[in-house]
């Protein structure tokens, strides 16, 4: 699996993050997560999803220019804007859940 980078102007070294770190967080620190990028969903019946061919058009919640949800297992973590990189897709984080959202989300 390729390693992810993340840039941000105010994120403290490697080493200090480290230092901070409770030892027993090593052990679940390499264990994967799924993250997925939500843009939109819909409902449609299946009878409708039988018809769907290539150029069909499935309107979805969002409005366009609406930041897109950051998953991880499930569970939003950020939202953010999709971005070009190098001709891949990636995503901006434009807001991060903090611990308590997430676990007022879970609720």
């Amino acid at each position: 699996m390729a390693e992810e980078t993340v840039k941000s102007g105010t994120e403290e070294s490697p080493m200090a993050r480290e230092a901070s770190r409770p030892q027993n967080l090593d052990v679940v620190l390499d264990i994967p997560v799924r993250l997925s990028m939500e843009v939109g969903n819909t409902s449609i019946s299946i009878r409708k999803l039988l018809k769907l061919n290539k150029g069909s058009i499935v309107e979805l919640s969002r409005s366009a220019g609406e930041p897109l949800d950051v998953m991880v297992n499930g569970t939003l973590v950020a939202r953010g804007e999709v971005v070009l990189v190098n001709d891949k897709f990636g995503v901006r984080l434009l807001d991060v859940m903090s611990p308590e959202q997430r676990l007022q989300s879970l609720n």
